[in-house]
């Protein structure tokens, strides 16, 4: 989804699923594009089948005989597979890029995350046709339905909506099955980089695993979680709210990019897998729930929770009240305490790097990059993404607790842009393996988010830029304040990860993110401009809109920075760098401070292009024709 790793020489397991018998392991490889079928007693792989496109997850049909694949591509596909023979029954069309497939209990329908379609595929089995799309937020990811078919939990990957306005934070869509109506379960201010969801066998909580990025602290320090927490937030699937959310971390030590989740059919463990720090955590779920439900729902009015380890509450406020200052909307001494930063919610539970102790075992992989989780009988089982391997986790203590290994072929020879892959997304070069860089850059795009940085001074938050043709397009970050891509590698090691910045790494993280392709939009028809857009085209690069003067193709920036009356009252400087437009439907939200969810508001609204152009005498027709091109790139 966005690489350019090279096929065939890595297989890249990234989701897994056990037969019913607990026999069998069904291992979707992304990279080699293929699902291996591993003999859990030998240990070895004993077939392979080709897929069509990059498979990204699968799932089993109630009865165990068919496994259901989804195969991303910008026109997906499902496929049906016999369990026994490894033969293709049937494919089934869906959205784009394709993953996280859910499967009714009764197996008669199933659910399918269209992630760049921003919605969700109901598929009726019977027939093996779609029956309706039902609209998501942003970027859904994985799926699970309840156990009494009554609803569907699906996370969104990304948050939506402005960035410069708290909170900021991704969901989860509750689709009710009886009618194919979402509703949305907002998790909290800061939760971003949704990656998993599991039912309890019980049907009465679900199970997310996401960040909890700090973004209005500056970044001077990573410790306890100071940038970037990782959490797993409980929602009751009855209500459909959040009870609470934990962090996985410990006070000195970060569990880095939380992903898979899972739960044992006795509801007796959760089991997370962290594909940062090369772990998995096993949570006691009944003595979890226990303690949360023992507390009181939301802190005392005007508290800011236990916590005695550092002063970010103080910190937040401080910041809010400056910048509230600065944009006139209050005085430091009128700011209303309801409009105070309280870090944390229920007693201070999803700031508490304690909460989980005695309730968690973390055991280290000895692959890398876990990520999919599944249970089959005393084991978990893992999908190690960078070594082409599964672990094997004991469940029970007394069973040794450690990780075993399965190899799925010969280890991988690294090239420089996988090893820089690799490091990209591995927070051991992070100061107590807090976060990576895809923590906020997954996909080495952007997590919408604004962030307060400190290379620019500090309070003045900006906007996550996408990584995205970054070494093609110069200077770096929205005020230039790095030469290149290759300083800003360099400088994000060092100063965001605080870690040790070896030039090998820094090389091989430049050789990945140089080989990054966009992905096709989905505003494309047939990988075509729609009628709309070559409309748009013709207006984009004419002198009546004037776009290309400062978008020029074919990266559409010219690389220089302008005024274009887009500060905010918390900048030091009114010019910022031209971004490249390539993707720009996968960037929201825009300006450098993340102030417009959308490019027609940014050109309506922002007025922007107005100085160069003659934007203000567009029709409305060819504003939305100008839309549908830029959103095509």
């Amino acid at each position: 989804m966005g690489g350019a790793v090279e096929a065939g020489n890595f297989l890249g397991p990234c989701a897994l699923v056990a037969s019913k018998d607990g026999r069998t392991l069904y291992v979707a490889n992304a990279d080699a594009g293929q699902i291996a079928f591993v003999d859990l007693h030998s240990r070895r792989v004993i077939r392979s089948i080709r897929m069509p496109s990059e498979p990204t997850g699968l799932v089993l049909s109630p009865d165990g005989s068919r496994l259901y694949v989804t195969c991303a591509a910008a026109r997906s596909t499902v496929l049906a597979i016999d369990a026994a023979s490894g033969e293709v029954t049937a494919s089934i069309a869906a959205g784009h890029t394709a993953i996280g497939p859910a499967v009714a209990p009764d197996g008669k329908r199933l659910y399918v995350c269209n992630r760049f379609s921003n919605d969700i595929s109901v598929i009726d089995l019977r027939t093996n046709e779609e029956v309706v799309r039902v609209p998501a937020v942003r970027e859904p990811f994985a799926a699970a339905v309840t156990p009494g078919g009554r609803s569907v939990l699906v996370i969104n990957h990304l948050p939506a909506g402005r960035a410069d306005a708290y909170p900021v934070s991704g969901a989860v869509t509750v689709v009710d099955t009886k009618t194919n109506r979402p509703s949305t379960v907002r998790l909290p201010d800061g939760a971003t980089g949704l990656r998993g969801v599991c039912v309890s066998p019980d049907g009465r909580y679900a199970y997310v695993t996401h960040l909890m990025a700090r973004y209005e602290l500056p970044t001077m320090q990573v410790g306890y979680g100071w940038m970037n927490a990782n959490a797993l937030s409980i929602i009751d699937t009855a209500e459909s709210r959040l009870v609470n959310t934990v962090l996985l971390d410990n006070m000195d030590m970060g569990a880095a990019n939380p992903w898979g989740v899972a739960c044992t059919a006795d509801g007796k463990w959760v089991c997370v897998t962290h594909a940062g720090s090369h772990e998995v955590s096993l949570i006691n779920a009944p003595a979890l729930l226990a303690k949360l439900l023992a507390m009181a729902v939301e802190p005392d009015a005007g508290s800011v929770g236990e916590v005695t380890y550092d002063d970010r509450n103080e910190i937040l406020d401080y910041f809010r009240r400056y910048r509230a200052g600065l944009a006139g909307k209050a005085e430091a001494g009128d700011y209303e305490q309801r409009d105070l930063y309280i870090l944390g919610t229920a007693a201070g539970v999803s700031n508490d790097l304690t909460f989980l102790a005695g309730l968690r075992r973390r055991i280290r992989l000895n692959g890398k990059g876990g990520r999919g989780v599944t249970i089959a009988g005393s084991n978990a089982y893992v999908a190690e993404y960078f070594t082409d391997t599964v672990g094997v986790i004991p469940l029970e203590a007394k069973a040794g607790g450690r990780a075993g290994t399965i190899a799925l072929g010969s280890e991988p020879q690294l090239t420089a842009r996988q090893r820089g892959r690799m490091l990209f997304n591995d927070a051991t070069l992070c100061m107590q393996q807090w976060q990576s860089c895809a923590s906020c850059h997954p996909d080495a795009r952007t997590d919408g988010l604004n962030w307060d940085l400190l290379n620019d001074g500090m309070g003045n938050l900006k906007n996550t830029k996408s990584l995205l043709l970054a070494h093609k397009t110069p200077p770096a970050m929205a005020t230039a304040v790095r030469d290149s891509a290759e300083v800003g590698v360099r400088a994000g090691i060092r100063h965001i990860l605080l870690g040790e910045c070896r030039e090998e790494d820094a090389a091989a993280i430049d050789a990945y993110l140089k080989s990054l392709r966009p992905v096709p939009s989905p505003y494309l028809v047939n990988g075509r401009l729609s009628p709309a857009a070559r409309r748009g085209k013709r207006l984009f690069f004419s002198d009546k809109a004037g776009c290309a003067k400062c978008h020029p193709a074919p990266l559409y920036t010219d690389l220089r920075i302008y005024d274009v009356a887009s500060k905010s009252p918390y900048d030091y400087r009114a010019d910022f760098d031209t971004p490249t437009l390539i993707e720009t439907w996968r960037t929201a939200p825009y300006l450098h401070d993340g102030r417009y969810t959308t490019i027609e508001e940014l050109i309506i609204k922002g007025k922007h292009g107005k100085e160069r152009g003659e934007i203000g005498s567009l029709t409305r027709d060819e504003i939305n024709h100008l839309v549908e091109f830029v959103l095509s790139l």
